[in-house]
Formats: C-alpha cells, structure tokens, sequence
C-alpha cells in the first residue's frame, strides 16, 4: 500500500517525464511538488526500493515499468472526479481540482470505473486533459500548438487549458473559454499580448503571451476530424 504523499510523487514524475520525454531532475520536481530537494532525495530512495523509480544522483529520475500504470490508475481517478465534479455535482471547473487532488487517493479501481459508466465514458477531462481508459491506455494530446504559436488571422480550436490556477480558470471561463470553443487571433502586439476574437462573442478577449502560451489550440483548417 503507498501512501498518498508516495503516489503524488509518482503522478508528478509522469506528468514532468511526459512534458520533456526525458529524466526528471530531482530540482524540478522539489519546484513542482513545492519542498525541499532533500525530502525529493528521501522519497526517491522510498520509491527506488519498491522499483517504482529508476533514480541515479544527478541524472534524475524516471517511472519503471512498475510505477507508470500507478501513476496512471491515480491520473484516471482524479480526471474522472474531475468531470464527475463539474457534469453532476455542479461545482466550477476552477474549483475541481484541489478538489479530485483530495479524493483521488481515496477511490477504488471500481469506483472510478463506476464513475466512467456514469459519465459514458468521457475521454477528457473538463481542462481538456486526456482520461487514460480503464485499461490505462492514454491518448496522445490532439496538438502540440499553442494559441500564441498562431497568427494573426488564424482560426483555431481550443484543445487544454492549464488546471492549476484558479484565478486564470475564472477568467476564462467568464470570458466563454473552454476546450472546445473556436477563436480567431485578431492581435498580436509587440509587448506581449495576444487578443482573440470569439465565435459568438460580444467582444476580444486579451491573453498575455505567457498565458497564451499555456494553452493549447488546433488550427481549424488543419482539422480533419
């Protein structure tokens, strides 16, 4: 049995491991999990012995073969609360994931299978994040672009949206931005700021680029499905 603190370790391994397709650096993960690199250096030795890790001194760390389906069935739950959270309980998408980050350690294999019949299934997330299936198999994500990787003039898709930052969640949503939803670069300005023109929408909405850069989007015109 691993605690919660051991499977939180291992959920951010994949989710660093899967942005860089590399070894993590024990430094980036005390950044992402927000502690000391001592206590990274001691959980990875924890981890290392029960072959959930592969951990060399100064070349990082990575999953085994062991520790990936784990931090997958873990990524399943939390995906599922989410969805569940917002389709059934009707609690914002800003509010969902300190939320499933608080029950995922806590629900059974079945119980998040049950959640998935429920939902019929859902192969994303509210954020637009990918729900690996029961049998742990993961989508790749449909783009590697982001919105402020397009031009002026681009039509393109919302795909993902960063989950972790409340506010910023708040103000998307209060602006109509959501996976799914189709804009139009109007504006790129030399100081950092990408303006978007929404199907439907009263008015632009402005991005700083760093948020921009956050979000991923599908040019339209290079959509097939």
């Amino acid at each position: 049995m691993l605690s919660a603190i051991m499977e939180d370790y291992l959920k951010a391994i994949y989710y660093l491991q899967d942005e860089t397709d590399e070894r993590v650096r024990t430094s980036t993960l005390a950044e992402h999990m927000g502690v000391e690199q001592p206590s990274v250096t001691s959980m990875m030795k924890k981890l290392a012995e029960r072959d959930l890790v592969h951990h060399e001194p100064y070349k990082g760390v990575e999953l085994t073969d062991t520790g990936i389906p784990i931090a997958l069935e873990i990524i399943r739950h939390h995906r599922l609360l989410e969805r569940y959270l917002t389709d059934h309980l009707e609690y914002d998408w800003a509010e969902v994931h300190d939320e499933a980050d608080r029950l995922e350690h806590h629900i059974s294999n079945q119980f998040a299978d049950r959640i998935a019949e429920q939902l019929g299934d859902p192969a994303v997330d509210p954020h637009g994040d990918p729900i690996p299936t029961a049998e742990l198999d993961i989508s790749a994500p449909k783009c590697g672009e982001t919105l402020a990787d397009h031009q002026v003039g681009d039509s393109v898709r919302i795909e993902r949206v960063p989950d972790e930052d409340a506010d910023l969640l708040r103000y998307l949503s209060e602006h109509g931005i959501h996976p799914g939803t189709e804009v139009e670069i109007v504006e790129v300005t030399s100081f950092g700021m990408v303006t978007l023109d929404l199907d439907g929408g009263d008015e632009p909405v402005a991005l700083p680029e760093k948020v921009a850069r956050s979000i991923s989007a599908q040019s339209l015109s290079e959509d097939t499905s």
